[in-house]
């Protein structure tokens, strides 16, 4: 079972490739650190499981929301369906929507390019998501499915870069 100190070693290769020098994690093992002044990423490693926990705050929430969101979400949560094997959660004191997806830590650290790459498009899906929601908000109901996160997200310029 992967340690903290495994964690942090791993980190230490991630940020020998990518320059992100903030992925330093607390004595807890969560780090966070914000992106394109939009999203903040939050990474907490989970000893007893080997996992590492990624969960990114998407919207909040006004508290007269209507059913259309919470329809979507649920739905859009189903089997992973439009979340790329992630699932949403709401923070019920701010309304908060959360994304959160769980790495597996020894296929991440067997492949950190793909770990970084795997970021980028978890960046990409609450791009998608958030513009969902807006519209959900708004009253907007968008029965076009060609942003849908269930398709393969395209290969684009991104925040992230690996260096080999």
């Amino acid at each position: 079972m992967p340690t903290i100190d495994d964690y942090k070693t791993f980190l230490e290769t991630i940020r020998k490739h990518t320059g992100l020098d903030m992925l330093v994690p607390d004595a807890d093992g969560l780090l966070t650190f914000r992106v394109d002044d939009e999203y903040n990423i939050n990474l907490q490693f989970i000893e007893a499981s080997g996992k590492i926990l990624c969960f990114v705050e998407i919207a909040t929430l006004p508290s007269d929301a209507g059913v259309a969101v919470y329809r979507d979400l649920l739905g859009g949560s189903l089997f992973g369906k439009d979340t790329a094997g992630g699932y949403f959660a709401m923070e019920t004191e701010s309304n908060t929507v959360i994304y959160n997806y769980m790495f597996d830590f020894d296929k991440a650290a067997a492949d950190p390019e793909n770990f970084v790459e795997t970021l980028e498009n978890i960046l990409q899906l609450v791009d998608i998501w958030a513009d969902r929601i807006n519209g959900n908000l708004d009253g907007q109901s968008d029965d076009s499915k060609d942003d849908d996160a269930s398709t393969v997200i395209p290969n684009q310029p991104s925040t992230l870069f690996f260096r080999p």
